[in-house]
């Protein structure tokens, strides 16, 4: 067997060989005298550099479109491309490199080295278009990707079906950490902020992460490579809130010296409205900073970066309840049980938000193929949740939690020809501290956590048109945490014979437990990138993860106060190991392109909340859901096209499909994203003050796999008890939204541009519920909603 895969990759070097004989040679000038020694040189997928007189060669290049790309410090980037058949000799002319005001090069910078996943990307102008709304929201720009709500401002993204842990957030190349465990906890971050959004399905962000078994999300703010000065303002109507918000942004450039960049962005949202009333106390309020200031020279740069986020969100009054009987009415009625008169109001259940991230970043290069990178970061989080509580303890949170983070992480990256070798290490520590004086036992425990991380990622590129690229990772986690158990839940939850061990006090009706993991885990992630020259590319990935439990699924014990459920842990709980197979193709006929992302993704340990029923407390009534594990099978499809219909006419079209199985039970997996797909047309003309109008349709199926988790409950009728079935298990049905966006821009000012955009969203006002939204049980989904934007770009 080793014979032969020696033999089948030398008979690809042979035929490589062959094909890529040709030569590029020439001679670099100028009209100034400088040494021209170490002059980039990048042609196809060969690196070089010219000699002291400016000569250069480069060999081994095949037939076919080539580009060449040459470089130098104070001077202008040459940047070509030629059609290749056979040697070639051509001089190029440096040119002295000039500022112009009205020029300005905003560079997105990718990091990721990973070649054999396709990364989508989100652009600047998609991005300012959500600039009212949320991360969520901005990444259902990318097909496969949904949204699992807790009302209609607590958005997370799900990638292929996986959500929450299993989707870092990379902001500025910094892994948020913000009590991102539970399904109601939103990324605490500004889109305003972003200038190029990343999306990578599956475990292949190596460098990033170990953990990514859903995929990566990673965010690129805005950097200016450029002595130029220019600003950005955006503000926000949307009549559905009656609120809105006004962002302003300010970048300073440099080639050399100092760089720097702010950015303010305030919100002010009163209650939503779905089509037939009004979804009590749903406001929320914002306000952001971000700000960096760097410092470049010839062979190195150095930034100190400070983000400030802020977010008071309003829960619906609906979801809290105060007995069985009302619960099981709001479920069954499918009508909310407090409906108020609209508010700017903010009260009791809601959450109050702040995160701070402090980043130090020091990046050196040995020269034109290497360098390493120095990157220290803190973040602070701090959550508070608020219940409807009475006496003294009305105005005190149910829960106060501190989160404080330090990570460390060093990156080096060496190009050598046809090879990209990148490899680092990371280490990071975190402590939780649970208040105690919200005087109610803390959903989440005080704990210490401690992770350390190395990778190694390669990148072979066997010929422009067949790439090959692998990596693998090991990850040390320990957490060690401090909790108080009642004795009955702990004997409930069979913790006794196990973990008795964890146990160092006995306070009465409770335990003081100290309980303390230790995971080593192994990513691995391999495949490989084909073109072709009839525009066919296919893009194969095969990748290994292990994901620990979380905080919450370790340790929840109690009443999420901000949503009004009883979450249960399991301290039980192993690691997950998912294995998925991905394949990406692409094909571009003409002026129509599609792509197609079948994927298989195996779970072993896969970790699940579950609805199991009702609990009575001295609050009130409240579902109960709790933490399981079993083994899992996602099996999906992602399609995008495109197509240029005439230069003013253009149509997309996406579609997203995932099929998860609880493979022990033999059942549907719970909160899988149902069918869903989307057409957009889009008219634009530049002609016409730069008009562009779209209409989007949006398609989303009745969810048809799901599991059967309703449950029987007593509720009092008549004064007597009766028992009834509360279906909690049954998705919504389909729907079917329009929604409508236009934008013209306008020369205001010598040096300003105004964009006026008018959106409607929900064009018809139809009323339904997302199976994704937590909050279905007790409301619809919000109506039509009216947004106005005003852009100055100055």
């Amino acid at each position: 067997m080793s014979k032969k895969i020696i033999v089948f990759f030398s008979l690809i070097l042979f035929a490589n060989s062959i094909y890529s004989q040709n030569t590029i040679s020439g001679k670099i000038t100028c009209n100034e005298p400088i040494n021209f020694s170490g002059i980039h040189i990048h042609i196809g997928q060969k690196i070089s550099s010219s000699d002291a007189a400016g000569n250069y060669s480069v060999n081994n290049l095949p037939n076919g479109a080539t580009k060449i790309f040459i470089s130098h410090l104070g001077y202008q980037s040459i940047d070509t491309i030629i059609d290749l058949k056979s040697d070639l000799k051509i001089d190029f002319k440096l040119k002295l490199h000039t500022t112009k005001l009205h020029e300005v090069i905003i560079q997105q910078k990718n990091n990721n080295s990973t070649k054999s996943v396709v990364e989508q990307q989100i652009k600047l102008a998609t991005i300012e278009k959500y600039s009212n709304q949320s991360l969520g929201d901005v990444l259902k720009e990318v097909a496969g990707i949904s949204s699992l709500k807790t009302g209609n401002t607590v958005v997370k993204p799900i990638i292929n079906g996986l959500y929450g842990s299993r989707v870092p957030v990379i902001n500025n190349n910094v892994k948020l950490e913000d009590q991102q465990w539970g399904t109601e906890h939103a990324p605490n971050f500004d889109v305003n902020s972003a200038s190029k959004i990343t999306v990578i399905k599956g475990a292949s962000g190596l460098q990033y992460s170990g953990d990514a078994i859903g995929g990566l999300v990673i965010i690129e703010p805005v950097s200016v490579k450029k002595d130029t000065l220019f600003g950005k303002t955006i503000l926000n109507y949307d009549s559905n809130g009656k609120g809105g918000s006004v962002s302003s942004s300010i970048h300073k450039g440099n080639n050399q010296g100092f760089s720097w960049n702010a950015l303010t962005t305030l919100k002010y949202m009163g209650d939503k409205q779905a089509v037939d009333y009004v979804l009590s106390n749903t406001g929320n309020r914002e306000a952001n900073f971000s700000g960096d200031i760097k410092y470049t020279a010839k062979k190195y740069n150095a930034t100190a970066f400070y983000s400030y986020y802020k977010s008071v969100i309003g829960i619906l009054s609906a979801s809290h309840t105060g007995n069985v009987n009302d619960l099981y009415q709001s479920i069954n009625n499918k009508v909310p049980s407090v409906i108020n008169d609209f508010t700017f109001n903010i009260k009791n259940p809601k959450q109050d938000v702040e995160h701070q991230i402090t980043k130090f970043n020091f990046n050196y290069s040995f020269n034109e193929s290497a360098f390493v990178s120095f990157q220290y970061a803190f973040q602070f989080n701090k959550r508070l949740e608020y219940d409807v509580r009475r006496g003294d303890y009305k105005n005190t949170a149910a829960l106060d939690l501190d989160l404080k983070t330090h990570s460390l992480n060093i990156d080096y990256k060496k190009t050598e020809h046809d090879w990209d070798l990148k490899s680092g290490i990371s280490a990071s520590s975190q402590n939780n501290y649970a208040n105690p004086a919200t005087g109610i036992r803390p959903l989440i425990p005080n704990y210490d956590k401690i992770d350390f991380g190395a990778y190694g990622i390669v990148n072979y590129n066997f010929s422009d048109s067949f790439s090959f690229d692998g990596g693998l990772r090991y990850d040390f986690s320990k957490i060690d945490a401090t909790k108080f158990y009642q004795k009955s839940r702990w004997d409930e939850r069979g913790f006794n014979e196990e973990f008795s061990k964890f146990i160092v006090g006995d306070f009465g009706t409770q335990w003081l437990t100290k309980p303390s993991f230790t995971f080593h885990n192994a990513s691995a992630s391999a495949g490989f990138h084909k073109k072709w020259r009839n525009n066919w590319q296919l893009y194969t990935n095969l990748s290994f993860a292990s994901r620990n439990p979380n905080p919450s699924e370790f340790f929840s014990d109690g009443l999420h106060h901000s949503t009004g459920v009883i979450e249960l842990g399991d301290l039980n709980l192993n690691k997950e190991q998912s294995t998925k197979l991905s394949v990406n193709i692409q094909k571009k006929i003409n002026t129509f392109s599609f792509e197609i992302n079948p994927y298989i993704n195996q779970i072993q340990d896969y970790i699940f909340l579950k609805p199991v029923g009702f609990e009575t407390t001295i609050r009130g009534a409240f579902p109960v859901w709790e933490y399981q594990q079993t083994n899992a099978r996602l099996l999906g499809i992602d399609v995008q096209t495109h197509w240029d219909i005439s230069n003013q006419w253009q149509h997309s079209f996406s579609m997203g499909y995932v099929n998860g199985k609880d493979i022990r039970q033999n059942e549907p997996l719970i909160d899988m994203p149902p069918l869903n797909w989307n057409n957009k047309i889009r008219f634009s003309k530049k002609e016409w003050n730069a008009i562009i109008l779209e209409l989007k349709s949006e398609v989303v199926f009745q969810q048809n796999q799901y599991p059967d988790n309703n449950f029987f409950t007593n509720i009092i009728k008549d004064n007597e008890f009766e028992s009834v079935l509360v279906d909690i298990s049954t998705p919504p049905p389909a729907y079917h939204l329009l929604h409508f966006y236009s934008e013209m821009k306008f020369k205001t000012f010598k040096n300003t541009t105004t964009t006026l955009a008018f959106s409607v969203q929900n064009i018809f006002n139809v009323s339904y519920r997302d199976y994704l939204n937590r909050q279905r049980f007790f409301a619809d989904e919000i109506g039509r909603s009216i947004q106005i934007q005003l852009k100055f770009n100055y």
